[in-house]
């Protein structure tokens, strides 16, 4: 099993410096790159501090300029939210911007609020097919003129300017919860991005059962590679997980309001609800962090990871954003980098060797 990172620039309050965020989440993605891990992920966000990602391309252009080998992925590239020309273009140049480092992950979409604002107001589980749509011709465009008459989009013979360094194209990325999602990502070669959220190990589970019914269904189809993202923390001693648990309980009744619109979102801050609104805060006591989660010391959290790793994930994705102090988000991913990967490098050379 490899390991995936995710790092987003967020703010819990004004009284935050932006210039800070962004040298320490660059810092952040410089630490994963020396430290062996394989691909940094950029999410794509509007309009609010939790997550500050109006351009993942972007974003994943500075992190390349500031690395030398990580592997770069947009997770992901929101399709009702762009035009197919554009993305194509867009992945492309940053394709040769970074040598040919780009991961492309693309996605439905995940708040209401947003689609009310950059899709016109469309439900967002149109996402789905808006998707699917979009990855076709993308592909058509990063090969050549291509006319597209589809549901979503409709234009006149084009090509992606520039074409991508790598060829015939980035490795293609989907974000899959329903088993729909998978059969159409299988059956295209596209490798799977998954995140069982604050649920339990079921979850994932669940996810990698939709992964192999959908190989099972699709005889021949080459193995796409399965990552599952998690909120991780590493601490030298337990009682430093209240640091991160309420943070993660913090973050969680943002993630809820979001969901649900429970309350404003000022100047791009959601708002605490009204207790009494809330339903699912049971997924962030200590317990079920401790429980779900990649929480621990790094042997806890070795001993986490080996279920993933016997499950057959590919790669276990990092999730280092959910309003943790930004010192305290750096001591967790230096533990996680000097004492939990090594394990499974070991292990994985040790069972190379065994074969």
């Amino acid at each position: 099993m490899r390991f995936n990172f995710v790092i987003n620039m967020e703010r819990a309050s004004d009284d935050q410096d932006m210039q800070e965020i962004v040298r320490h989440t660059t810092e952040m993605v410089q630490m994963a790159d020396e430290g062996g891990i394989d691909i940094v992920w950029a999410a794509e966000h509007h309009a609010i501090e939790m997550t500050i990602a109006p351009n993942p391309f972007s974003l994943l252009a500075h992190w390349g300029a500031h690395t030398d080998r990580i592997r770069l992925g947009t997770g992901v590239v929101v399709a009702p939210y762009w035009h197919p020309i554009k993305v194509a273009g867009e992945a492309a140049l940053l394709d040769h911007l970074s040598g040919g480092r780009l991961e492309f992950g693309i996605g439905k979409g995940a708040y209401q609020r947003e689609f009310d604002r950059m899709a016109g107001g469309i439900h967002q589980n149109i996402g789905v097919p808006m998707m699917l749509e979009m990855l076709p011709a993308v592909k058509a465009l990063w090969k050549g003129d291509y006319e597209h008459d589809g549901e979503y989009w409709q234009f006149p013979s084009s090509t992606s300017c520039p074409k991508p360094l790598q060829q015939p194209h980035p490795p293609i990325w989907v974000a899959a919860r329903d088993p729909g999602t998978y059969q159409a990502a299988v059956k295209e070669g596209y490798d799977i991005m998954s995140w069982g959220l604050t649920r339990p190990f079921s979850e994932v589970e669940l996810y990698m059962s939709h992964f192999e019914n959908a190989l099972a269904e699709n005889p021949g189809v080459k193995r796409p590679r399965f990552m599952t993202m998690r909120h991780t923390a590493i601490y030298d001693k337990p009682e430093d997980a209240d640091v991160y648990v309420d943070s993660l309980k913090r973050q969680g009744v943002q993630f809820e309001n979001l969901f649900r619109k429970l309350a404003p979102v000022v100047n791009g801050f959601p708002q605490a609800p009204d207790p009494s609104l809330l339903n699912n805060q049971g997924e962030y006591t200590k317990e079920t962090a401790l429980s779900n989660l990649v929480f621990g010391t790094p042997d806890q959290a070795i001993e986490h990871l080996r279920k993933y790793e016997a499950l057959g994930v590919d790669y276990f994705c990092y999730n280092a954003s959910f309003n943790v102090p930004l010192e305290w988000q750096k001591k967790s991913l230096k533990l996680f980098i000097d004492e939990v990967m090594p394990a499974f490098q070991t292990h994985t050379a040790s069972t190379a060797a065994a074969e």
